[in-house]
C-alpha cells in the first residue's frame, strides 16, 4: 500500500469505539479526522480523540447518529473528502451512500447497488443461487399475505424460520416448531419489521437444527481482485446477537475452509462487490463432510474484526481506505494466512443476572487490563456517561495466543483484571462461558447461550464482595494514587479485589 495518504481528511459517521478505531487508523495515516457527536456524546472519546469535532443533534440516534443530511452537512462544512460509516447506524443505508456520492464525498464501503443487492435477504439469496453457492432451503412468496406465508411454510417443512426480507440483528425472526402457532407467528414477525424497517416483507426458511455461524471476511478491489480472510466462529449468540467470536474456527478443517471461502469469494463477485464485507454461512456438522448453507452479506465492516485482523496481521480499517481510495489490495490470496487463535469478548452494560437488562450510569471506576496479547477496542474511559440512546457494548476484549486454549486462558486472565463500577456489565457472563465444558471443548452451535444460558446465571454472583466497594470508593476519591494496588494483587486478606469486581454496581 502506498505511503501517501489517499485522503486528506475523514469524516466518520459513528460513535463509540468504532469511531476511536477509525480515528486511530487515520492517525497512522497521516490523514485528518472529523468526529460526529449528539448532546449526549459532546465529552465522548471519539470526539476529543479526533482532530475536528461537529455537533450534530440532540441525543436520540433519529435526529443525530441516522440524520444524513447532518452528517453530509458536517462533511461539507469541515472540508472532508470521504466519510466512513462505520458499522450500524447508517453503514448499510443506500441512500446514505448515494448522499455522500452526490456530494461529492467518496463513501468508505460498497456501491450502492452492492448495498441495495445484499441488503434484502430475498436479493441476496438469489444473488448465492446464480453464484452456485448453496443455500438454506425456503421460500418467498409473491403473495404475501398471512395465509400464502403459511402456506410457504408448510412447504418448505417445520421447524422453519421467518425472516424479514429487510434489516439484521434478529429482529423480528421467528423460530416456529409447528402449524399451531404460525399465524401468531407471522402476525408478529410482520409487525416487528414494520417497526424495525418499514417493510413487512417475510420469507420463509427451513431451520438447520443445531448450526454454527461461520462467516468469511472478504476484501475486494475496484482492479477486479477479490480476496476471503478466512472465517470467524460467532456461534455463541444472544437472541441472535454475537457474544463471543473466535478464528479460526474448530468446525472447519483446511478443504471445507478453502470450499467456504471460495464461495464466499463467488458471493461478492456476483454482487459486484467492492471493499470490505463479510459474507455468512450456516454450518451443519464439521469438517470435510460438513454442509456449509449461505444466510446473508453484511455490506460493512463487522463488530468481530479484530479477531481477523489478529490473525491474518491485516489492518482491515486501513485496507478499506485504501481500496475506497482506488488503489489495488497489495496480496493475492496465496499470500494471506492465519497464524495463531484469536477469541473476541464484546463486553456489554448489562445486568446479565437479570435477563441482559441494559444498564445506564456514571463509570465510576473503569480500568483495562494490560498484558501481552491482549487488545482491547473501547470509546469510553473512566468518569463517562453511559447513556441510554445506544447500543449497550462499552468494550471488545480480544486475546491471541499460539493455540485456542492459550488465547482462552488470556482472555481469562484478562477479564479478571477488569474492574468496572458504578454499573453491572456482563463480565461475570464471559468468564463463565469461557470456563464452560462445552466452550472449552468446542461443542457450541447458535443456540448454546439459550440453552445453557438459565444455568449458567444461576451461578453468578449477584453482589460485590463489601472490600470491593470500599476500594472502589477510594479509588475513586484518589484516582491514580491506588493505580499500586492492581499490582499487588491480593491483600492482607487474601482477597484481590480487582479479580472480583464482577459487574458491580456502587
Amino acid at each position: 500500500m502506498s505511503s501517501t495518504p489517499p485522503f486528506d481528511r475523514i469524516l466518520i459517521a459513528n460513535r463509540g469505539e468504532i469511531a476511536v478505531r477509525v480515528i486511530r487508523a487515520c492517525r497512522e495515516m497521516g490523514i485528518e479526522s472529523v468526529a460526529v457527536y449528539s448532546d449526549a456524546d459532546e465529552r465522548a472519546l471519539h470526539t476529543t480523540l479526533a482532530d475536528r469535532a461537529v455537533r450534530i443533534g440532540p441525543p436520540p440516534a433519529a435526529e443525530s447518529y441516522l440524520s444524513i443530511d447532518a452528517i453530509v452537512s458536517a462533511a461539507r462544512q469541515t472540508g472532508a473528502t470521504a466519510v466512513h460509516p462505520g458499522y450500524g447506524f447508517l453503514s448499510e443505508n443506500a441512500d446514505f451512500a448515494a448522499a455522500c456520492e452526490k456530494a461529492g464525498l467518496t463513501f468508505i464501503g460498497p456501491p450502492v447497488a452492492a448495498i441495495e443487492g445484499m441488503g434484502s435477504k430475498i436479493a441476496a439469496r438469489q444473488t448465492a443461487v446464480k453464484a452456485g453457492v448453496p443455500v438454506v432451503p425456503g421460500e418467498t412468496p409473491a403473495d404475501q399475505s398471512d395465509q400464502a406465508v403459511a402456506a410457504a411454510a408448510s412447504r418448505v417443512g417445520f421447524p422453519v424460520l421467518l425472516k424479514p426480507s429487510e434489516g439484521g440483528g434478529g429482529i423480528g425472526m421467528k423460530t416456529v416448531h409447528d402449524a399451531a402457532v404460525l399465524e401468531a407467528a407471522i402476525a408478529q414477525a410482520r409487525r416487528e419489521a414494520m417497526a424495525a424497517f418499514g417493510d413487512g416483507t417475510l420469507y420463509v426458511e427451513r431451520l438447520i437444527e443445531r448450526p454454527r455461524h461461520v462467516e468469511f471476511q472478504v476484501l475486494a478491489d475496484h482492479h477486479g481482485q477479490v480476496v476471503h480472510l478466512f472465517e470467524r466462529e460467532c456461534s455463541i449468540q444472544r437472541r441472535h446477537q454475537k457474544v463471543i467470536e473466535e478464528s479460526p474456527s474448530m468446525a472447519v478443517s483446511p478443504k471445507l475452509r478453502q470450499r467456504m471461502g471460495q464461495a464466499a469469494i463467488a458471493v461478492a463477485r456476483a454482487a459486484r462487490y467492492r471493499n470490505a464485507g463479510t459474507v455468512e454461512f450456516l454450518l451443519e456438522g464439521s469438517g470435510d463432510s460438513a454442509r456449509f448453507y449461505f444466510l446473508e452479506m453484511n455490506t460493512r465492516l463487522q463488530v468481530e474484526h479484530p479477531v481477523t485482523e489478529q490473525v491474518t496481521g491485516v489492518d482491515l480499517v486501513r485496507a478499506q481506505i485504501v481500496v475506497a481510495a482506488g488503489q489495488p489490495l497489495p496480496w493475492r490470496q496465496e499470500d494471506l494466512e492465519q497464524r495463531g487463535h484469536a477469541i473476541e469478548v464484546r463486553v456489554y452494560a448489562e445486568d446479565p443476572a437479570r435477563q441482559d437488562l441494559p444498564q445506564a450510569g456514571t463509570l465510576l471506576l473503569y480500568r483495562e487490563p494490560s498484558m501481552p496479547g491482549i487488545r482491547i477496542d473501547t470509546g469510553i474511559t473512566e468518569g463517562a456517561e453511559v447513556a441510554v440512546h445506544y447500543d449497550p457494548m462499552l468494550a471488545k476484549l480480544i486475546a491471541t495466543g499460539e493455540t485456542r486454549d492459550a488465547a482462552r486462558q488470556r482472555a481469562l486472565a484478562a477479564l479478571h483484571q477488569y474492574p468496572i463500577l458504578g454499573i453491572r456489565t456482563n463480565i461475570p457472563l464471559l468468564i463463565q462461558l469461557l470456563e464452560h465444558p462445552r466452550f472449552v471443548a468446542g461443542d457450541v452451535d447458535t443456540g448454546f447461550l439459550d440453552a445453557e444460558g438459565d444455568i449458567i446465571r444461576s451461578g453468578l454472583p449477584s453482589t460485590p464482595p463489601a472490600e470491593a466497594l470500599a476500594i472502589a470508593a477510594v479509588a475513586r476519591a484518589e484516582g491514580p494514587a491506588l493505580a499500586g494496588i492492581r499490582s499487588t494483587g491480593a491483600d492482607a486478606s487474601g482477597i484481590d479485589p480487582w479479580s472480583s469486581l464482577r459487574g458491580a454496581r456502587v
